[in-house]
């Protein structure tokens, strides 16, 4: 399942992991009943096995993905808290488990975004990158080179120093590793297309945008099911405005 790492933080404090870029409204209704449901189901399976780590990645994952889809920061936390929680003990148990670290980030930064903007939510930032980088030294290719992935994200929307932890040599050095790592996977090549536009790189975003297009087909096969229809919506919404910005910024396609 993807980790839709889209991190927005503003004023170096407002924080969100996997946030829709785009998308209708009745859309959202339907994937929020699937993600409640899953993680419903999580936490029935999850009460009287809290030793297996199976059983906690189902809750984790699935904390973090209805937490994503919160319509209040009051709900959004509360959810978040109940995968951090279980990844905390999890790590405890298993302090080598990429997927712990990996999802304690996830629901950290989606705490990060119910507190902001706080002293609170900055701290968390940090807490965020620090196990990003955990899970990327155990499994970098966890999660279709998830933890590459999310810290090229955080990189390139954070603020700079002091505010924050943005930087945009390191947002290219993870992006790059992302989509070197798993080229299949759409959203590691939208994210290296989307920094190069805004860089104005037009060389590189075309290069990119091409290796995309090649690429579609395949993760279309790949990636199918109910699991990744709220990814193809979202990647399909974020292609179509990558190649309007480019043909906007260069005048001229890929």
């Amino acid at each position: 399942m993807s980790s839709k790492p889209l991190i927005t933080i503003a004023m170096g404090l407002f924080f969100s992991l996997a946030g829709v870029r785009a998308g209708a409204v009745e859309s959202n209704q339907i994937f929020y009943l699937r993600a409640e449901a899953a993680f419903q189901q999580a936490g029935k399976n999850f009460t009287g096995r809290t030793n297996l780590s199976a059983a906690a990645l189902e809750l984790a994952r699935a904390s973090f993905d209805l937490a994503d889809l919160a319509t209040n920061d009051t709900q959004r936390a509360e959810i978040s808290r109940r995968g951090i929680g279980v990844c905390r003990d999890w790590l405890a148990r298993d302090p080598k488990s990429a997927a712990g670290h990996y999802y304690l980030a996830m629901n950290l930064g989606e705490l990060a975004q119910a507190e902001a903007p706080s002293l609170a939510a900055y701290k968390l930032v940090h807490e965020v990158e620090r196990e990003f980088k955990a899970a990327a030294d155990l499994d970098m290719r966890f999660d279709y080179a998830g933890p590459a992935r999310n810290l090229g994200e955080l990189y390139f929307q954070a603020p700079g120093w002091p505010l924050s932890v943005g930087s945009k040599h390191k947002a290219r050095e993870w992006f790059e590793r992302a989509a070197a790592l798993a080229p299949d996977y759409p959203e590691n090549l939208l994210n290296l297309a989307e920094a190069h536009l805004q860089w104005r790189e037009k060389d590189e975003a075309a290069k990119i945008l091409r290796l995309l297009a090649t690429n579609w087909p395949v993760a279309l096969t790949n990636l199918s099911g109910v699991a990744h229809e709220k990814d193809w919506r979202d990647w399909s919404v974020r292609r179509t405005a990558a190649l309007a910005e480019f043909q906007k910024a260069f005048k001229s396609a890929p």
